[in-house]
């Protein structure tokens, strides 16, 4: 039993070497496009991942979030359009929408809303916004501690990106604290979908932003 714990142990250590050491290069290759939403360069389009929709069926705090730093990103005119992107795998949970309710609420005109559907992941929503959407350049807004992986993936996705960190409400700490966990495991599968897996998300229809 000591051995195969010593083993455990070793094999753990590992682990965190090797999660850590893909986390600290992500951070090292996408820190000079990364900026404040005051100081991030115009591009025609913002991109907004999902993050999830509360019990009401309404944008959460996170996704609330996102959006106000893409509203606000349209108001200063730094970006022309705002791609919306989520889940609605299903009937009844439909990202995309509830996102372009929330924006038109904030004044925000409908033919400036572009809806994608099938933004299961932040490497789908990437890959679509360049395959789908027809787009090279864009602004990423999302939290910090996922700010890195989504500009790493759209530059994968063939997007000249640069990604701000939005103003973040308070989040219940527990939720918060399993982001972040989850965000180092979702670093290490990135890495793997770029250079290794190269997974095809749902495609369609080329539907340009920008004809």
């Amino acid at each position: 039993m000591k051995k195969f714990f010593r083993i455990l142990i070793i094999m753990l250590c590992i682990a965190v070497i090797i999660i850590g050491g893909l986390r600290l290069a992500m951070l090292k290759i996408t820190e000079g496009n990364i900026y404040t939403l005051e100081t991030v360069p115009s591009k025609r389009a913002v991109l907004v991942p999902g993050a999830g929709l509360n019990y009401q069926g309404v944008p959460s705090a996170a996704l609330r979030d996102r959006l106000d730093a893409a509203i606000w990103l349209y108001n200063q005119g730094k970006v022309e359009k705002l791609l919306l992107t989520g889940d609605n795998s299903e009937v009844k949970y439909n990202e995309p929408g509830a996102m372009r309710t929330y924006a038109l609420e904030q004044g925000i005109p409908d033919e400036d809303l572009v809806l994608d559907f099938a933004g299961r992941r932040t490497y789908d929503s990437c890959v679509r916004a360049h395959e789908i959407f027809g787009l090279d350049e864009v602004i990423v807004v999302t939290q910090a501690y996922h700010l890195p992986r989504a500009v790493f993936l759209c530059e994968h996705a063939e997007i000249d990106t640069v990604g701000a960190p939005v103003q973040q409400s308070r989040y219940i700490p527990s939720r918060y604290a399993f982001w972040h966990i989850r965000e180092m495991l979702a670093t290490v599968m990135a890495w793997l979908d770029v250079y290794l897996i190269h997974p095809t998300p749902i495609l369609g229809n080329f539907e340009p932003i920008f004809p």
